[in-house]
């Protein structure tokens, strides 16, 4: 069962997510927030697997919010997924860096809305290649980033420590490719690829793939396409 928070300051929308979400039988909703101060209160008393994070609230925002549950280690296994109105944003790349999953916009379908709590709940990254290209190359890609954002990745522009590999590995991740997808590029065995990722994500200190993502385009091992 996927324990879930809905964080967002309209009571109607949370509403409209609560019964999206119970209608699935491999998800609950544990607990709703109208402030950031609320759901990180939340997640921290009731256990949530992933967080609905609306990025703009009044008082504390989700960006707040995301770095408090990031920086605290009794909650590393919380997936804060950004909802937002506007996916082009300097707070949506700040909430990436402090270690959100990744993000949809609040206009998604529903059915993508659910498979994306799925996707979190497993650790996978909510970033597609239009995302990474659109947004992360955008912003993540200049140097000091966007007003706003958060703090760099630490080590995020030292991978000395990577293997050529691991190198290779980091650079499709942050192209925006799955696992199988890059097994298939280098012709090895999507547990090879994983075993790759996780042991990246350790060199980086990054939290979860999304931060890998970042650390691609901050190092300048993946760099945004001409007119990006």
């Amino acid at each position: 069962m996927i324990r879930v928070v809905l964080a967002d300051d309209q009571a109607l929308l949370r509403s409209a997510f609560r019964v999206l979400v119970e209608s699935e039988p491999d998800m609950e909703v544990v607990g709703e927030a109208a402030d950031g101060d609320e759901a990180v209160a939340l997640v921290r008393e009731r256990g949530a697997d992933v967080v609905l994070m609306d990025i703009r609230m009044p008082g504390s925002d989700g960006l707040e919010a995301t770095r408090a549950i990031s920086a605290d280690p009794g909650l590393s296994a919380v997936k804060v997924v950004i909802l937002t109105t506007f996916e082009a944003d300097d707070y949506v790349v700040g909430a990436l860096r402090a270690g959100a999953a990744g993000f949809l916009g609040k206009g998604v379908e529903p059915d993508e809305l659910l498979d994306g709590i799925r996707t979190a709940a497993r650790g996978e990254a909510l970033l597609s290649p239009a995302a990474t290209k659109g947004l992360i190359a955008k912003f993540l890609a200049q140097d000091g980033g966007s007003p706003g954002a958060g703090e760099p990745l630490p080590g995020a522009r030292q991978l000395d420590g990577l293997t050529g590999r691991e190198r290779e590995v980091l650079t499709l991740v942050g192209a925006g490719l799955s696992n199988d997808e890059i097994a298939a590029r280098l012709d090895v065995s999507p547990l090879t690829v994983k075993t790759h990722v996780n042991r990246t994500m350790a060199k980086l200190g990054a939290r979860d793939r999304a931060q890998l993502v970042v650390a691609a385009y901050e190092s300048g091992l993946v760099r945004p396409a001409a007119g990006a």
